[in-house]
Formats: structure tokens, C-alpha cells, sequence
């Protein structure tokens, strides 16, 4: 097959690229290189055509194409108002831009990079109420150090559950916001096309070639970084948030088998959670990286912040039954590689 590959020189979209060539796919990478994921003065790969989705024109560049997979984003938590015009720029024309390009030349296949956070918070479970979205957490509760959420109805406590793919759309950052958008202009394109589309709802990405200190760390980069400066990682909280963590290597291969098997799937959008199927809290990953590096015990700081996710675990049954997928590196072997593997630095 040939495949147009979006935000090519990304971490995640790197990974696809090798193991779609592994699998003896032809890949077509574009890029517009943005600054606050590459640096002005990042090296550009010839192989990659340099390329703004909002701008530039697509049409020749699809037109022998059999699967689009759209990994170009402006990632990061997007946590100021400030920051909604930039992700919607980014993020939301980008995706219109690419969608109308694929409509005018007849490229009906889509895999669309999407995030967990989609959903916000994970999803409780109540003893009086049953399975409940988070209160909001308060001030008074955090400061005491009661960092679970409560029940909305009822105020008592709540423990998380698994969420599948049916779970609403809840996002709390400008980044969600953005990809709750992506999907649903995929779901607008396939309606008006008649076209295919799988979203891929990632959850912690991690492994070798992630960036460090940028907008686009995530938590076990920001600690694999402290490490690597002689540094404790510093925990917020108690340590006991829970998370996935997924291998970006099994993501990539997740994002194949769906550009594999897109046109099989029913017109519309079809959702897939992409997760490890191991529960980690966020303590837990500090503490493997840490002992994997022979390096200073995790400092669990007690800070938080209101709008922080407490919890959010994903069921990976849909993904294993729709693509075939279950990952194959746990985070206990994943990351303990991680804490030796080399970072980007842009």
C-alpha cells in the first residue's frame, strides 16, 4: 500500500514510517517542521517533504495514495484559554484542509491520531450511584491531601473503572478540545464521502527517540530528564494516579494494522483505544525508571494541580478484537528500557 504519512519527523510518526516500510508498505512523509516540537535549526530529513496542511497544496501529493494516516498535531497539555487559538489553527484547519484535499481526489481511507484525552477524567464507580464521571476536585480536599475525586451526586468516595471507546467525550484541555474536533470533522468527511476512518485514542506514549523538555514531554520524558541531570523525579500528588503507558513501538504498530484494515471497517469513524492493558501509576513509573538507572529514589512532592487528571485507564479489548492488536512490551520492561534509551532534543 501506499501511504501519505502526516507529522513524519514526529516521535510517534517515525516509529510508523519504519514499521510500515518492515511491512512492505511505501511511505510518503510530510512535515511543516514546527518550532515548538523540532527548534528553529532542527535538521530537516530529505526524505520528508516540508509541508503546512493549512497552506500548502495536498491534492498532487494524494493522488496516488491508498491510506492517509494523520499524526501531525500540535501536541502538549494546553492548560491557559490562551492557548485554544493556536491548537485550533493547528490541530482543527489542519485536519479540514487535509480532509477537503482527500474528498477532491478520492482518497476514502483514514487512521487519525487521537488522544485519551478525549475523555478528561477516567470514569468511577459509585456503591449508592453506580458508575459516575469525577466531581470536581476541591481545594480543600487537595490541600488536606485527598487527591481522589468524589462522587458528583453524593460527595462520598468513588473508585475508577475501565473505559471503553463508548465512554463521552469530556476534555478539559485545549489539546482534547482539538481532538475531539479531529474526529469529528473525520466523522463529517466520511458522512459526506462516503469514506472509512479509524481514530486512534493513544494513551501514555513512551520509548526511545522521545523528546525531552519540550512542549511535547510527557511525564515519563520529564522524569527520564531529571534523571539524566542527576535529578530525583519529582511525583505530584501521592504518586497513586493510575495511567497506561503504551510503547510507541506497539503504538506504531497499532497505526499499521489499522492503514491494513481501514477499508474493511463500516463507513464512519471507528474509535480504538491504544493502551498496554496494564494498569501504572504514575509513582510506579518514577520508581522503575529511577531503579532501571541506578539513580535517586522518585521525591513525592505533594503538589498538584485542580485540573490534573487523577485517573484514566483504558480497556484494549475493542482494538483486540477490531485490529487484532494487544500490545506486546509491558511498562514494567518498557520503561525500565527507557531509563538507558536516548531522548530528542530537538
Amino acid at each position: 500500500m501506499r501511504i501519505l504519512l502526516t507529522g513524519a519527523a514526529g516521535f510517534i510518526a517515525g516509529h510508523v514510517a519504519e514499521v510500515a516500510r518492515e511491512r512492505g508498505h511505501d511511505v510518503l512523509g510530510l512535515d511543516m517542521y514546527l518550532d515548538a516540537a523540532h527548534g528553529p535549526d532542527a535538521t530537516r530529513d530529505p526524505a520528508i517533504l516540508p509541508l503546512d496542511l493549512r497552506h500548502d497544496a495536498l491534492d498532487e501529493h494524494l493522488a496516488d495514495i491508498d491510506v492517509v494516516c494523520h499524526q501531525a498535531a500540535m501536541v502538549g497539555n494546553g492548560v491557559d484559554a490562551q492557548d485554544l487559538p493556536a491548537y485550533a489553527e493547528h490541530n482543527d484547519a489542519g485536519t479540514a484542509h487535509l480532509l477537503a484535499a482527500m474528498a477532491r481526489v478520492g482518497v476514502a481511507d483514514l487512521v487519525l491520531a487521537s488522544s485519551m484525552v478525549v475523555y478528561g477524567d477516567g470514569r468511577f464507580t459509585c456503591p449508592d450511584h453506580g458508575d459516575v464521571p469525577p466531581a470536581v476536585r476541591h481545594e480543600e480536599d487537595l490541600s488536606a491531601g485527598r487527591f481522589d475525586p468524589r462522587c458528583p451526586v453524593c460527595g462520598g468516595d468513588i473508585t475508577w473503572r475501565l473505559i471503553d471507546e463508548t465512554t463521552p467525550f469530556l476534555p478539559r484541555t485545549s489539546y482534547a478540545a482539538s481532538k475531539v474536533a479531529q474526529e469529528h470533522y473525520a466523522s463529517a468527511w466520511c458522512t459526506l464521502e462516503g469514506a472509512r476512518a479509524v481514530a486512534l485514542r493513544y494513551h501514555n506514549v513512551y520509548g526511545p527517540g522521545m523528546p525531552a523538555d519540550t512542549p511535547y514531554s510527557g511525564v515519563a520524558a520529564i522524569f527520564r530528564s531529571a534523571i539524566a541531570r542527576g535529578e530525583a523525579p519529582r511525583v505530584f500528588e501521592d504518586g497513586q494516579q493510575v495511567r497506561d503507558f503504551v510503547h510507541v513501538r506497539d503504538v506504531a504498530l497499532a497505526n499499521v494494522l489499522a492503514i491494513e484494515q481501514v477499508a474493511d471497517h463500516p463507513q464512519g469513524v471507528t474509535p480504538y483505544n491504544v493502551a498496554s492493558g496494564t494498569p501504572f501509576t504514575i509513582g510506579e513509573m518514577a520508581s522503575t525508571l529511577a531503579g532501571a538507572a541506578d539513580a535517586t529514589e522518585p521525591e513525592l512532592t505533594g503538589d498538584y494541580r485542580a485540573f490534573d487528571v487523577r485517573h484514566v485507564v483504558a480497556s484494549p479489548e475493542a482494538a483486540a478484537h477490531g485490529l487484532g492488536f494487544r500490545a506486546q512490551i509491558s511498562p514494567h520492561e518498557g520503561i525500565a528500557q527507557l531509563a538507558t534509551a536516548a531522548l530528542r532534543t530537538r
